[in-house]
């Protein structure tokens, strides 16, 4: 049997190697249109800032390797251009033709540009490949610009800020929704606006961007444009092999990433799954969701009944040496979805004050009528990943905020104060209630 995989990186990649841990006999492909098949995307601005000394760092995988180790066969350069389930083939650039009997989409997702007028402009550039990274990294060392303008708070918009303001440049951060990592909560846009202030980063929040032109952007002088405007699926080859879309506009898959084609799996970027608080579908491209998807639709691809039972919408950014977590439903997202939702908001040391401990904001979401956890939110300079794992788990077990506040956590000085933050969030929360 041939197991296809379209599309390398996180969730292709996952795919693959899972497949061959089940079946040492299975034959596997993967093809991958780019000559990189596996690189950290997330390191690509701590290679701009120069914390990451080479590109060649975060390449994970050569196609050599990934050969020589997983006895996998790799095909760089090779763009499928077409889907014929009924033949059972990719087709490819060039229009050869590669047969398949299992076949896993791992198409990932591209910069989101619609909309914007002026491009391409050699001074625009987006982050989001190997090569993206190596042209701005050399446009900033030849050029030396000294205003940029970044388009987008999400999580790359937030980290190319820090990048750039370590390079000395001066920095305007435009946002067309005016949120802060595609969060709404209110806390947690004036906590990170604020800190943008500290850091002579001006954020303008509500300014949509139409057009790029050479020396300004919505009429901010500059001279460098990184666009951080989001991702959008890349789903036109398994729309037109009528593979079924989703509400968010990406693949629509079951529980197993199986798509409505029997056979033909999904996972990673390029496709949705389910929100473990609402129960409907969400699109998150996130490579901790790319690698688990890839996982379970690579076992399945050879031969077992494996499923992926969503995501909790976990995450995490650092900005200017402020970290900012959340996961779950914002009280917004919350109310729009049905809850009753009700939130409390708190600040607490993150150590004991005589241990240097230092403020941390923490948002806590939950139900009126079930006093079920749905959401949280973590600001602070130390600590926020160890809680929002926290609050992740919780909310993916569906605990309520009682359970939670009485939830057995560690406690030294050198890392927490009696009371965790997390617990003195709980109580205020279940006061709210």
């Amino acid at each position: 049997m041939t197991l296809v995989v379209i599309g390398g990186v996180a969730a292709g990649l996952s795919a693959a190697a899972r497949a061959r841990r089940i079946d040492a006999s299975l034959e596997i492909l993967v093809l991958e249109k780019g000559a990189q098949i596996s690189w950290a995307a997330c390191g690509l601005p701590y290679y701009v800032d120069g914390r990451v000394r080479s590109l060649e760092e975060l390449v994970v995988y050569t196609p050599e390797r990934f050969e020589r180790e997983r006895r996998i066969r790799v095909r760089a350069g090779a763009e499928a251009v077409a889907i014929s389930h009924a033949r059972r083939e990719v087709v490819l650039a060039g229009g050869e033709r590669v047969r398949y009997d299992r076949l896993v989409i791992a198409t990932g997702a591209r910069p989101k540009l619609e909309g914007i007028a002026g491009l391409p402009q050699p001074n625009a550039f987006t982050l989001h490949t190997l090569e993206d990274a190596r042209r701005l990294r050399e446009f900033l060392a030849s050029r030396r610009p000294r205003r940029a303008v970044v388009v987008g708070a999400g999580y790359i918009g937030l980290e190319i800020v820090e990048a750039l303001r370590t390079q000395g440049l001066s920095v305007t951060l435009l946002d067309a929704g005016g949120t802060i990592a595609g969060r709404e909560d209110n806390f947690l846009v004036r906590a990170v606006s604020q800190h943008l202030e500290r850091f002579r980063v001006s954020y303008v929040p509500h300014q949509p961007v139409r057009a790029i032109e050479p020396d300004r952007v919505a009429g901010f002088p500059c001279d460098l444009v990184v666009l951080a405007t989001g991702l959008k699926p890349n789903v036109e080859l398994a729309q037109e092999a009528g593979i079924e879309i989703g509400p968010t506009g990406a693949i629509r898959v079951n529980e197993r990433t199986e798509t409505n084609l029997t056979g033909v799996y999904a996972a990673g970027d390029c496709a949705e799954t389910t929100h473990l608080v609402t129960g409907g579908p969400v699109w998150q491209p996130l490579g901790t969701t790319a690698n688990k998807m890839g996982r379970v639709a690579g076992a399945n691809a050879a031969g077992r009944r494996e499923r992926f039972p969503g995501i909790a919408g976990t995450a995490i950014v650092r900005l200017c040496g402020l970290a900012i977590g959340f996961t779950g439903l914002s009280a917004a997202r919350a109310r729009a979805a049905g809850f009753d939702a009700a939130a409390a908001t708190i600040t607490a040391g993150d150590r004991p004050r005589y241990f240097a401990g230092r403020p941390t904001e923490i948002e806590l979401v939950a139900d009126r009528r079930t006093g079920r956890l749905l959401g949280g939110a973590v600001i602070g300079e130390e600590g926020v990943a160890g809680r929002v794992n926290v609050i992740a788990a919780a909310v993916s077990r569906a605990l309520t905020v009682e359970e939670f506040q009485f939830l057995d956590l560690a406690y030294a000085p050198p890392f927490a104060p009696v009371w965790d933050p997390l617990l003195v969030a709980a109580q205020q929360l279940v006061r709210e209630l």
